[in-house]
């Protein structure tokens, strides 16, 4: 019985860290992924070899590298000017509507 007292008590501990984008919103992340059809492909399959294909990614890592991109941490200077006006939950719900393409 202690077990399950414990086992209870590290996963409500858990729950903050459980991945954003299952609250994101697909639909408004479809609207802001206009901007990015332009490089990234309206589907998001992009048409040229430079810039990757979104569709099917882990929203996990897009999340994180669209952040990186708009603090300044990774250097691009097209995505750090179009990811400057994004906020935490344009970018999750961003990530969701490209990892939802499969």
């Amino acid at each position: 019985m202690k077990y399950i007292y414990k086992l209870f008590f590290w996963f409500t501990l858990s729950l903050p860290l459980i991945d954003s984008c299952y609250a994101a919103n697909i639909n408004d992340g479809k609207d802001k992924a206009v901007a990015c059809a332009g490089c990234h492909g309206v589907n998001g399959i992009s048409r040229n070899p430079m810039w990757p294909n979104l569709a099917g990614q882990n929203s996990g890592y897009l999340s994180l590298q669209l952040r990186n991109f708009r603090d300044g941490k990774r250097i691009n200077s097209i995505m750090n000017t179009l990811s400057k006006t994004l906020t935490n939950e344009d970018i999750d719900n961003l990530a969701a509507y490209y990892s939802s393409l499969r």
